[in-house]
């Protein structure tokens, strides 16, 4: 069995698209997986299952079958989230405000190559630096003020997500318990 962490975007902020977790962890068990848990509110599912089949598409498609709300899952191994947190390139900004740093999952490799182009709109002492497994994206002035965040999510379409430090961190730990 692998460990594996589903990671939804844009669930449970705001008024639009809310899923008790509870009832994300039911549905999940009943899906067939193991050892399912979810980490707060945001839409973070760990659990475990054999290999890799399409277990995104899958599970989109149950939430919006059987929960009425429709977003896009990106589900990365634990030992693609241990890659993301090892390959950190921004460890100075992670420990100062682990809050302010967030760090992109895409589907794919060719999505994750692509963010490539928005290195140039960092402004100030903004960083923006795609690595092997994931993109990390340091806010200086808050996540809130930053203007590549929206244009991060914009590039990605449909393929990808944002975890700040300080969450991948819990799921990390979460993966390995």
């Amino acid at each position: 069995m692998t460990r594996h962490v589903a990671l939804f975007r844009g669930i449970n902020v705001g008024k639009a698209k809310r899923i008790a977790m509870a009832d994300l962890r039911a549905l999940l068990l009943e899906m067939g997986y193991l050892n399912v848990s979810t980490l707060l509110n945001s839409g973070n599912a760990v659990f475990e299952a054999q290999g890799r089949a399409r277990h995104a598409a899958r599970i989109r498609a149950a939430v919006h079958e059987r929960l009425g709300v429709d977003a896009q899952v990106i589900v990365k191994t634990a030992a693609e989230i241990k890659t993301a947190m090892d390959g950190l390139p921004l460890v100075e900004q992670a420990a100062a405000d682990p809050s302010r740093l967030l760090v992109a999952f895409c589907e794919d490799a060719a999505s994750l190559v692509a963010l490539r182009a928005l290195s140039t709109q960092a402004v100030g002492d903004e960083r923006f630096v795609v690595g092997a497994a994931a993109a990390y994206l340091w806010c200086a002035n808050g996540i809130l003020e930053s203007r590549l965040p929206e244009a991060l999510l914009k590039m990605t379409g449909s393929s990808g997500t944002t975890r700040n430090w300080a969450t991948l961190a819990k799921i990390h730990q979460a993966l390995s318990a």
